[in-house]
């Protein structure tokens, strides 16, 4: 093992070279390193796309998903879906500090970690359950995160997997705060997910009463859920893998205009030109999903002569925690969602 490093290059076993979360393989041995932090690990909150192509893969078999994730972390000591190259997120309680880390945590701080499982050694002693309906898996295990590794303390005014389902995607309300302005028109693909729907209440506050919000979703299951948290002008049920359909049904509620800011935050792939098209020439897409080809994307623009800018998701902006766990404070009826989707353990 090399030289300690802030960023984790000394767990990267192959390649040498790389950084942990490019690496095929990481050091899972739990051994708390001086600058790291060991973590007993309670739940897994698996990346929308990983969690889907697991769950397609196995066909919704709970015990063949288990196989699979077990797996995974064996061969690269980290939960890194070969197939999507995602991860996800942690749920777990401080063990141990290193010397050299200086940070205002102490050994029982429950922390949700910020930084994605793919970059992060894990070793899972066993699965206790798998939860289909929120891409949620209680796990015995450890983790450990490195120097630079970001993580929130789990607040104690919401219960934990209600606050861990909300970090996951934490980035994705927090750059719309950036992106959205005031009486822009806004394009949500994948509006009744997650991310989705903290997405179009951030785009909502943003834009302002004159603003405009559009949510895409795939089927109506949520139309309902939807509905009641009055964030959404339109509503459109429409297939995201064809473009032509969201294209044409956008045109008709924007008077043939499109929209300024369009936020992708599904979990298929083949959705980047359902996301380029009914964007203005001057607007902006924001592509969260980390089933975005970003090569689709770019040769798709070209090829209709788009020259909207396009912004790669990022799971980490300033104060993304807390943009996002305050619309849970914020929202009686988006706290009362997310409490009915992921408040059960």
């Amino acid at each position: 093992m090399e030289q300690l490093c802030k960023y984790g290059t000394h767990r990267v076993i192959y390649p040498l070279g790389t950084l942990p979360q490019s690496a095929e393989k990481l050091d899972n041995n739990m051994v708390c390193m001086d600058n790291e932090i060991l973590i007993d690990v309670k739940t897994l909150n698996i990346d929308s796309a990983s969690f889907t192509q697991i769950e397609n893969a196995c066909d919704k078999d709970i015990e063949k998903m288990k196989e699979m994730i077990l797996d995974i972390v064996k061969q690269r000591g980290k939960m890194q879906n070969p197939i999507t190259g995602s991860g996800g997120m942690l749920l777990g309680t401080i063990r141990e500090i290193g010397k050299d880390i200086h940070k205002d945590i102490k050994v029982g701080d429950d922390i949700a970690s910020l930084v994605s499982l793919s970059l992060t050694p894990l070793k899972i002693e066993s699965i206790k359950a798998v939860h289909l309906e929120k891409d949620q898996v209680d796990i015995v295990g450890q983790a450990i995160l490195f120097e630079t590794g970001i993580f929130a303390k789990i607040p104690n005014d919401m219960p934990p997997h209600i606050a861990l389902a909300a970090l996951d995607v934490a980035g994705a309300p927090a750059q719309v705060q950036n992106l959205v302005k005031k009486d822009d028109s806004v394009l949500i693909l994948g509006c009744a997910g997650k991310s989705g729907i903290l997405c179009a209440y951030q785009a909502r506050k943003s834009a302002g009463p004159n603003g405009k919000v559009i949510g895409i979703i795939h089927h109506d299951t949520h139309m309902d859920e939807l509905k009641q948290l009055n964030i959404c002008d339109h509503i459109i049920v429409g297939d995201a893998k064809n473009p032509m359909e969201i294209y044409n049904k956008v045109m008709a509620v924007t008077n043939n205009e499109g929209v300024d800011v369009t936020i992708n935050v599904v979990n298929v792939q083949n959705t980047e030109m359902a996301s380029i098209l009914p964007t203005k020439p001057t607007g902006t897409v924001y592509f969260f999903s980390m089933a975005t080809s970003f090569t689709k994307a770019a040769l798709g623009a070209e090829g209709i002569a788009a020259e909207s800018l396009m912004i790669i998701g990022n799971g980490y902006t300033k104060n993304h925690a807390d943009i996002t766990l305050n619309i849970l404070r914020e929202s009686k009826e988006m706290y009362d969602l997310f409490m009915n989707r992921y408040g059960k353990e």
